[in-house]
């Protein structure tokens, strides 16, 4: 009995001793190089859960790639920035901005694509429509077609895609095809995409899989979140869609009724080798193979357009934020009015900062969210911030349900607006991979904002006066919720 005892004792001593050497390892381990409120939410984890926290921080606790991936990425920087450092891609407009030439410079110095003129934008708002463009496209394909798309598959909606693929393929252009492996793995039509490609021939690889048994692991909500379609070199298409039916084809979408609305643009001119260069960057990092002997890297052949354009690749393989502060800056410059839509909206203090002093600045801002949320977490998280865009004068749109709006992009005044494949939240910034296009072009604006009307007529505003009458059981969610958003 008295070993029995003195037995426990000693495991209660070592449980204390293990807990307390977790908990001062965590104070000087965790914050480093992290954000303050990355940091806090890990060490809340640690200490209130300790295990479990511990046990998600070895897990998921680095948010950057591998070392051989980001020294690969820095390669193709470096390659990038020297290959164009001389050339000069298309006319420019005449007159810009101080600040726009700055944050053009910011933009080259972090994700080393220059900025081209002579540009061409159509915006493509119809989700159908989108892909049976991109279809009529890929059949004018006379060399290469480069797919690239966070989530990719086959079915009744993207039947012509692939079809369209399977032709071309047929009469010898090289079709090359990277997909998230984590986004579709387990999905609907998966392994039908796969063998899909495979008996048209093309190229294809998963991107940032997850597979230990074959030497090949990252953190594992790390994310490849480009959206992009290249043809020849002289046709692009970029923005917030994936190619799949616009419920995702899942069985709880399908039940609620959910269907997306997307946002595309097609572009021609010298910014498509920029995209290109893109795909040639994620393929690099996949397969080990460069493609700069095969493809003209950068054309500098003017196009069709009269707009400028800029190219922001971003995620955990660069050294900063790339999209986040290409955010910022916009933000800090507007005078008159900003439009953001963004679907998933969790802001850091830095991005809610901009916005509420924009609001200070007498700038006019208006937030387009949807009504209906398809991922819990981050809806909550997203509710928890309202309250504060609310006080300070952000006038919040909501897209009306069934429908999950999830065009992402940025009009600041009249001139500049972004679009591209990132959210405004804190896993867009650090967890994945992500491209944006920053355009100059009163023509392309104006195209824009038409779009945000009609996403307007299809809203709802939420009022000041209708957030104060939420449940308690509300707020409790959304600020558990905004909590967890920051483990990064």
């Amino acid at each position: 009995m008295i070993d029995t005892t003195f037995e426990a004792s000693w495991l209660v001593i070592a449980l204390f001793v293990i807990d307390l050497v977790v908990r001062i390892a965590a104070v000087i381990i965790v914050p480093r190089n992290r954000r303050p409120t990355a940091a806090m939410a890990w060490l809340l984890a640690i200490y209130f859960i300790p295990y479990v926290g511990v046990l998600l921080f070895l897990l998921i606790g680095n948010p950057r790639l591998p070392r051989k991936r980001r020294r690969k990425q820095a390669d193709i920087n470096r390659y990038i920035h020297d290959t164009s450092e001389s050339l000069e891609f298309g006319t420019l407009r005449p007159n810009a901005p101080d600040w726009f030439r700055a944050l053009v410079r910011l933009n080259r110095n972090l994700g080393a694509m220059p900025i081209a003129g002579d540009n061409a934008a159509t915006l493509i708002a119809d989700y159908q429509e989108s892909l049976d463009t991109m279809a009529d496209a890929i059949r004018r394909a006379q060399r290469y077609v480069h797919v690239e798309f966070y989530i990719l598959q086959t079915d009744a909606s993207t039947d012509n895609f692939f079809r369209a693929l399977e032709e071309v393929a047929e009469r010898g252009v090289v079709v090359r095809v990277l997909l998230d492996h984590w986004a579709n793995r387990g999905k609907p039509y998966y392994r039908q995409t796969l063998r899909r490609l495979d008996a048209m021939g093309a190229h294809w690889h998963l991107m940032l899989p997850v597979q230990p048994l074959r030497g090949r692991y990252q953190r594992p909500d790390l994310r490849n979140h480009r959206k992009l379609l290249v043809i020849d070199g002289d046709v692009a298409f970029m923005g917030s869609q994936n190619v799949t039916d616009s419920s995702y084809n899942l069985r709880k979408n399908i039940r609620r009724g959910l269907h997306w609305v997307d946002l595309m643009v097609r572009v021609q001119g010298p910014v498509v080798a920029s995209i290109n260069a893109v795909f040639l960057s994620d393929w690099y990092s996949e397969t080990d193979e460069t493609l700069t002997d095969e493809i003209d890297l950068f054309s500098v052949e003017s196009g069709p357009g009269d707009l400028d354009c800029q190219i922001v690749p971003s995620g955990p393989g660069f050294d900063f934020q790339n999209n986040l502060k290409l955010f910022l800056g916009l933000l800090f410059a507007a005078r008159e009015r900003i439009i953001i839509v963004s679907p998933y909206f969790v802001p850091d203090e830095a991005l809610l900062l901009a916005i509420t002093t924009a609001c200070q600045r007498g700038v006019h801002v208006e937030l387009f969210v949807s009504e209906e949320g398809d991922q819990a977490m981050v809806y909550h998280a997203q509710r928890s911030y309202y309250e504060a865009l609310l006080t300070a004068g952000v006038k919040i749109w909501m897209y009306r349900k069934p429908f999950i709006l999830h065009s992402k992009s940025l009009t600041i005044d009249d001139e500049v607006a972004v679009i591209g494949s990132s959210n405004m939240d804190m896993r867009s910034f650090g967890l994945n991979l992500e491209i944006s296009m920053l355009v100059r072009g009163e023509e392309f604006v104006r195209d824009m904002q038409r779009v945000e009307d009609v996403y307007r007529t299809l809203s709802r505003e939420l009022t000041a006066e209708e957030w104060r009458r939420q449940p308690l059981r509300s707020t409790i969610l959304d600020n558990l919720a905004r909590l967890t958003s920051a483990l990064q």
